[in-house]
């Protein structure tokens, strides 16, 4: 027995499941997920088990007919999330219906949903079960999730990372760009599902090292080339400089091995970021 890591449609994130077979990347299989029979593409090399990894498996590749089918059901949740999206308005609900996933033994269908508040899904239960006999499972999903599943373009004009390659979404807060030195504009720091952008915490750890061999902001020092003393304005992490604000004028892209500090040392930088509220 081996180990693949696979790929759903609506997600980038990779899951292990049991194989028998090294299948190669690109093939699609089926395997035994949570929700039940599904089609999903290998994305990686073969691994060896862990004996205390929890896995899921692979069935068999996917067969001509099984991808037939899947295609089949995938059109069909299509056609039923824009009917259920008209009767949810005729009923005046506030409810965004993202996608509706059947299980490949059509066994389970999932709608996946994101709502403001609670709102009652009876009357949308009741329209499912006309079109198919599955069970019906009503999932809710936050804005980055729905952001995921959906898949749209960031500030840089390629896909989001939460629909690309993310494999977890980690708690991302201001102090992050606070750090970087990005200008606290909320339309800049917002992705498109409106929270804050998940690639803020890529190089943050990396700027964190940079800020530790720099003063901080409004901090007194000394240049030891002229003498002057002032109050630091900006920092340049990725430069290594600052720019200082003195009697006899500003001083731009001071190396910070060029400074003194005039007084008392400013207190340790906080290790961690806080989680965004």
């Amino acid at each position: 027995m081996v180990v693949l890591p696979v790929r759903f449609e609506r997600s980038p994130r990779l899951h292990a499941m049991l194989s028998e077979v090294p299948y190669s990347v690109g093939t699609r299989v089926v395997v035994q997920g949570k929700r039940g029979p599904e089609v999903a593409t290998v994305r990686g090399e073969a691994t060896d088990p862990d004996p205390r990894g929890r896995y899921g498996a692979v069935l068999r590749e996917a067969s001509p007919e099984d991808r037939a089918q899947w295609d089949d059901l995938h059109r069909r949740g299509e056609d039923i999330k824009w009917l259920l999206r008209a009767r949810a308005r005729e009923r005046a609900l506030k409810v965004k219906l993202v996608a509706v996933e059947f299980t490949l033994d059509e066994s389970l269908v999932t709608v996946s949903y994101s709502a403001d508040e609670r709102i009652e899904l009876g009357g949308l239960i009741g329209e499912l079960r006309e079109h198919t006999r599955a069970r019906v499972n009503f999932a809710a999903i936050g804005p980055r999730e729905q952001a995921q599943m959906i898949g749209t373009l960031g500030a840089c004009g390629r896909e989001n990372c939460s629909s690309n390659h993310l494999q977890d979404f980690a708690p991302v807060s201001i102090r992050m760009a606070r750090d970087q030195q990005l200008p606290l504009n909320p339309e800049k720091l917002s992705g498109p599902c409106g929270r804050l952008l998940c690639c803020l915490q890529f190089e943050h750890t990396q700027y964190l090292e940079l800020l530790a061999d720099l003063p901080r902001k409004n901090a007194k020092v000394c240049h030891e080339g002229s003498g002057a003393c002032g109050k630091v304005t900006k920092l340049h992490p990725l430069a290594g400089t600052v720019d200082v604000q003195t009697d006899q004028g500003p001083l731009y892209g001071v190396p910070a091995s060029e400074l003194r500090r005039d007084g008392p040392a400013a207190p340790a930088r906080a290790p961690a970021p806080d989680p965004e509220a």
